[in-house]
């Protein structure tokens, strides 16, 4: 597997981080996108642990990025992307936030439920089939079944969805419980919001209305700490904006006027 890839020319300015954790590849269409007007990473996480994943993206920035950089975290990836920011501010040009998860834990209860209720009957039926491989101590295929179940809560996530490709590289269970297992308790314990005091660079976040992870999570906890922060809802929009019939274009003009308004 290719830990990184890269799109348009030098210098690479901005870096798209991926969700999951554990699901990379996902970012490719977007890096695709932003890359006719500068040159864009898509670094590939594969470390199952928080650390192990800060000192990778780190690596690969300082290797091939422009710094500071753009990093424009998705989900997974924008949580990520906060903690690197607050790990090493001056390696941060600006910090975007796409349908981020929820900064403190009040706001996260009832995001799992939101997913299975939009399930109709027929999905319902495969979530118990793969969830309870996933629960599984003897199950061989876990890596299979996390990505299956990716995509199948990935049509709860969506309000209108164009046809599009999941481009998913190669799923990793191992990955998604051991990252998500040190998120949880770092957000329970208060410690993932209090980051945002050592975060120094503007911070846009990026959410849809439709989004199964509430903008409340995002948006008011964020208010709190962060100097320089603006937040912007997307209508009609589910957790990935760029998917979205109603939404795809407001997105990347949002992206194109952010990037370029730090080139200035």
């Amino acid at each position: 597997m290719t830990y990184l890839r890269k799109y348009g020319n030098s210098p690479f300015t901005t870096a798209v981080i991926h969700g999951g954790p554990g699901a990379p590849g996902e970012m490719a269409s977007v890096a695709r996108e932003l890359s006719s007007f500068t040159g864009i990473l898509e670094p590939l996480q594969t470390k199952a642990t928080i650390e192990g994943q800060v000192k990778e993206l780190r690596s690969v920035l300082e290797e091939h990025g422009a710094l500071p950089i753009n990093l424009i975290g998705f989900s997974w990836g924008a949580i990520l992307s906060f903690i690197f920011a607050a790990r090493y501010p001056r390696l941060v040009k600006k910090l975007i936030l796409v349908g981020s998860g929820p900064y403190e834990e009040r706001y996260a209860v009832n995001i799992s439920s939101t997913r299975i209720s939009r399930l109709e009957e027929e999905d319902w039926e495969n979530f118990r089939s793969l969830d309870g491989v996933l629960n599984s101590a003897t199950a061989t295929n876990r890596n299979e079944a996390f990505c299956s179940l990716g995509k199948l809560l990935s049509k709860a996530d969506t309000y209108d969805p164009l046809p599009h490709e999941i481009e998913l590289i190669k799923c990793s269970y191992e990955v998604f419980k051991g990252v998500w297992g040190e998120a949880h308790t770092l957000r329970s314990s208060g410690k993932l919001l209090e980051l945002g005091t050592k975060v120094k660079c503007p911070v846009v976040a990026i959410h849809g209305d439709y989004d199964p992870h509430p903008f409340d999570g995002v948006k008011e906890p964020l208010s709190g700490v962060l100097k320089d922060f603006r937040f912007f809802l997307l209508e009609k929009c589910g957790h990935r904006p760029w998917i979205e019939r109603e939404a795809k274009e407001k997105f990347y003009e949002l992206l194109e006027k952010e990037i370029h308004k730090q080139a200035i």
